[in-house]
């Protein structure tokens, strides 16, 4: 019985030895790595810059601390709008500083090299203010994430838009680089497509200091629509110099293909009012969206931007899919990011794409006049609810992602 007994035991103990236990969750050098890569005292900080750094933080914040059992912290860097700057950081980042994540780099061609440097090293990226559509297109990458925009859902939000409106024949204010080419090319496809014309167009340095040449020749053209395919700082001037040569008063229009909240509170309403343009978010849509700006607004002392907020959307989507997936490896956690809804105060009925582009809804606003403003920061009449499906199109096939 005894023999028995100690055999049973000996059995029993095998079977248990032999069973998988549990997978442990591995974490990368102990500490999950977020690095936001942005532009910290150029023309572009306002709208990502210190903003950006502070919504992930609170991202970090509001999930505690800690994602399965290891710290998460936050690094900064300032590339300075240069692709070489922001492709070597990221590189130091991720070979020897062990980061697991990038964010937000504005602009595109500093987005792009960044990009390359992720496919290099396979480690993660999620851009905020990159907003070229080839980023999820032709150099598509399962390693590199499109948040919030791209050029195709602002152009089909604002051009299509303004052409049944009757501005059926445009100017373009482009600023020559990768987005401000893309963004012109993009609403070019969407007026023709919808019965306008595109009449000319004049390519802008970025953060050019006089734009007055520039909107002389939009002037001259006497299209109904001056459209701004252009970001910070080139646009917000573009709009003051328009208003100071009476391009308004002598019947055209400005439609802003990407104009932030943060341009137009610079502007004013009286220099504003009346904008058309898309936007990923507005702090004052609803009660969601009101309560994460007010704690951002007690943070920085202004309102965020679609890009802003979308940093803290993503970066808790991304602390929530290591957390479910038990790892922080790259492909595992943006495979667990695709698996469900992104439902949040930033994103209405979103999804990751399996081009790694986040589809969600849009909204066509216009800018109110001083009259209709009743508190600081009530900037916006939300016109209409642009599906995510329209606006940002199907999947592009030249993306090697994508099925065929």
């Amino acid at each position: 019985m005894f023999a028995w007994k100690m055999a049973t035991g000996f059995a029993l103990a095998a079977a248990a030895l032999a069973v998988p236990a549990p997978a442990a969750a591995q974490i990368s050098d102990d500490v999950v790595k977020i690095g936001v890569l942005t532009d910290m005292n150029g023309p572009a900080s306002t709208p990502t810059g210190q903003g950006s750094v502070t919504a992930a933080q609170m991202a970090v914040d509001d999930f505690g601390g800690k994602v399965l059992g290891k710290p998460i912290s936050v690094i900064v860097g300032d590339h300075q709008l240069k692709a070489d700057i922001g492709a070597s950081i990221a590189r130091r980042w991720y070979d020897t500083e062990q980061v697991d994540l990038i964010v937000d780099v504005p602009v595109s061609a500093v987005g792009l090299a960044v990009q390359n440097i992720a496919n290099e090293k396979k480690k993660l990226l999620i851009v905020h203010s990159t907003g070229t559509a080839d980023f999820h297109g032709k150099f598509c990458s399962p390693y590199a994430i499109q948040w919030v925009f791209d050029t195709r859902a602002l152009a089909v939000g604002t051009a299509q838009a303004v052409v049944k409106r009757g501005g059926d024949s445009w100017f373009f204010l482009t600023d020559d680089y990768a987005f401000g080419h893309a963004l012109e090319k993009d609403a070019s496809a969407v007026i023709t497509k919808n019965g306008g014309k595109v009449v000319g167009s004049v390519r802008l340095p970025f953060a050019t200091p006089d734009v007055s040449s520039f909107i002389l020749q939009a002037q001259a053209s006497k299209a109904k629509i001056i459209g701004i395919a252009a970001g910070p700082p080139n646009n917000t001037n573009e709009i003051k110099a328009a208003g100071e040569f009476g391009l308004f008063k002598g019947g055209q229009q400005m439609a802003g293909l990407l104009v932030l909240i943060t341009d137009i509170h610079a502007l004013g309403l009286p220099a504003a009012q009346g904008l058309l343009l898309t936007t990923s978010f507005y702090w004052d849509m609803d009660d969601k969206t009101r309560e994460w700006s007010k704690r951002y607004y007690a943070k920085m002392n202004r309102m965020p931007t679609m890009w802003q907020a979308g940093v803290y959307s993503s970066v808790m989507n991304y602390l929530n899919a290591v957390k479910d997936s038990g790892t922080d490896d790259p492909l595992k956690v943006a495979a667990k990011m695709r698996e469900k809804p992104i439902e949040d105060f930033f994103s209405r009925h979103g999804r990751l794409r399996e081009d790694n582009l986040m589809v969600h809804d849009l909204m066509l606003v216009q800018v109110k006049s001083p009259e209709e403003s009743k508190y600081p920061w009530d900037y916006y009449k939300v016109l209409t609810t642009i599906s995510g499906e329209d606006a940002f199109g199907p999947p592009d096939t030249a993306c090697s992602l994508v099925k065929k």
